[in-house]
C-alpha cells in the first residue's frame, strides 16, 4: 500500500508521517500492494483532523476524524476504515471487477452479515421554486442540516447543506 501524505496548516514531521504510515499499514491486509491511500492532515482552530481516501475501482473508501490530538485522530481513522471494510465487505467485493483491488486473503474471508438498511420514515412535501440563498434560510428556520428545493432559474432539484465549518454547500444535478 502506498501513502500520499499532505498537510494543511501543519508541519509534517518525520515522526508524524511515521505514525500515519505505521498505523495505516494495518490496512495493508485488506488491499493489494499497489493500492494508493491519500492522507491529509490539517489543523483548524486547535482541532487536529485527518482525512483518508482510498479509491477502489468505482468506489471510494473515506474516513475523517477530528480530535484534540493528531495521534488520537490517526488511531480513530484507522479503526473507522476497518469498520467500514467489515460492514460493507459483501458490497465492495461482490462485483468481480472490484475484487482485484483487495487482497486475496480478505476477499476469501467469509462475509459478515451486515445490518440491513431500513427506511423508517418517508416525508412528502411540495417543492417550491426558489434560489439557493432562500433555501438556506428555509433550512435554518427548520433547524435541518440540509434542504431540498427546486431552483427557480434552472427548474432542477438541488440540495443545500450545512458544512461542519458553518458554511453552506450546494448540490446540483449533472447531466
Amino acid at each position: 500500500m502506498r501513502f500520499i501524505i499532505t498537510g494543511r496548516n501543519i508541519n509534517l514531521t518525520t515522526g508524524l508521517q511515521d505514525a500515519v504510515e505505521s498505523k495505516l499499514k494495518k490496512l495493508e491486509r485488506y488491499f493489494n500492494p499497489d493500492t494508493e491511500a491519500q492522507v491529509t492532515l490539517s489543523v483548524e482552530k486547535g482541532r487536529q483532523k485527518i482525512e483518508v481516501t482510498i479509491p477502489v475501482k468505482g468506489r471510494i473508501i473515506r474516513a475523517e476524524q477530528v480530535s484534540e490530538d493528531m495521534y488520537t485522530s490517526i488511531d480513530l481513522v484507522q479503526e473507522t476504515i476497518e469498520r467500514q471494510l467489515k460492514k460493507y465487505k459483501n458490497k465492495l467485493i461482490d462485483s468481480t471487477q472490484n475484487a482485484t483491488s483487495f487482497s486475496k486473503e480478505y476477499a476469501d474471508e467469509p462475509y459478515e452479515e451486515e445490518d440491513a438498511i431500513r427506511i423508517v420514515k418517508t416525508k412528502r412535501f411540495a417543492i417550491k421554486p426558489m434560489d439557493a440563498e432562500e433555501a438556506c434560510l428555509q433550512m435554518e428556520m427548520l433547524g435541518h442540516s440540509f434542504y431540498v428545493f427546486r431552483d427557480a432559474d434552472t427548474d432542477q432539484v438541488n440540495v443545500v447543506y450545512k458544512r461542519k465549518n458553518g458554511t453552506y454547500g450546494l448540490i446540483e444535478p449533472e447531466f
